[in-house]
């Protein structure tokens, strides 16, 4: 099946974009900017798919990021420390930000003849974030196919929407994910800062999938501190 993944260079979506080469018809890789601090993860996101072999497309929203605001992904606002499921995680929404992508992806899916679109949200995206949900995905799959009804016939690809991050790290590996060519953290540092919440669920997953981690943390131990303090509660 011909399928597009969007593709953020993050450990999840690069690991799709593996997933889907291997077990699909990989057509290109789909970015966007839409004025996030991490955005050198998009330099990820584009050496994915000249790794693939196919076309990269990088869709420029920094304007329509812009008047999303209130979000410490696109704004100067500290980004919070500690694990995914805390409250204070809810800074890092940008409202309606898979809504607005998976709409431009399924455009350019429909005028290309893919017959897919992969994004690689999943479970542990649940608690924060509302467009990452299966009522969401399954709503905008159905969405799409009267919007394209007669033109195209592409289809809302989500493997990972019931399974943990640890579990993408395991199909990850499992396709060969060069996981070191992935940027998750939130500050965009020089290295993964290791205490922000996608570091540490990172982290986490690498450990649960009892795959070697090869990433560089500013705080290598953070980790562990922090989901005690979430299991503590």
């Amino acid at each position: 099946m011909k399928t597009l993944v969007i593709c953020s260079g993050g450990l999840d979506s690069v690991s799709l974009a593996h997933m889907a080469a291997a077990t699909r018809q990989l057509t290109r890789l789909v970015s966007f900017d839409y004025g996030q601090r991490h955005r050198k993860e998009l330099d990820y996101a584009r050496t994915a798919a000249t790794r693939l072999g196919v076309p990269f497309h990088l869709i420029d929203m920094r304007p329509i990021g812009a008047a999303l605001t209130g979000s410490a992904l696109t704004e100067d606002i500290d980004v919070p420390d500690g694990h995914y499921a805390e409250e204070t995680m809810k800074i890092t929404v940008v409202p309606n930000r898979n809504a607005i992508m998976l709409s431009i992806a399924f455009g350019i899916a429909a005028a290309n003849g893919d017959e897919a679109v992969a994004t690689a949200v999943h479970g542990g995206d649940h608690f924060i974030y509302p467009d990452c949900r299966p009522a969401f995905t399954q709503a905008f799959d159905a969405m799409q196919q009267a919007a394209l009804d007669g033109y195209a016939d592409t289809r809302l690809w989500t493997p990972f929407v019931h399974r943990s991050k640890a579990d993408i790290v395991t199909e990850g590996a499992l396709h060969g994910t060069p996981f070191a060519e992935t940027w998750s953290c939130y500050k965009g540092g020089t290295h993964h800062c290791g205490r922000c919440g996608t570091c540490v669920e990172r982290r986490e997953a690498f450990d649960l999938a009892g795959v070697t981690d090869p990433t560089t943390y500013e705080d290598p131990g953070f980790w562990r501190a922090a989901i005690a303090a979430k299991e503590a509660g």
